[in-house]
């Protein structure tokens, strides 16, 4: 039933429901990493979560560029 109804959504609903669920499971993501990490700053939790999802490289230059913001 649910994919006859995506079948017939209209584009934009299609992608209002994708952007939709992309959002809840990062922030189901974050949770987890607060839950994991109690008290941790968004400043900590970022490169965390890029970390996890993206790799220790991407990490790095995440962690960097958010001490380069707070600097300015």
């Amino acid at each position: 039933m649910q994919a006859d109804l995506l079948r017939r959504a209209t584009p934009a609903r299609r992608l209002q429901l994708a952007l939709s669920l992309t959002a809840s499971v990062i922030d189901l993501a974050y949770a987890d990493i607060r839950r994991r990490s109690p008290g941790i700053s968004d400043d900590d939790a970022r490169p965390q979560f890029v970390k996890i999802h993206h790799g220790t490289e991407l990490a790095h230059a995440v962690r960097a560029r958010l001490r380069a913001d707070r600097r300015v």
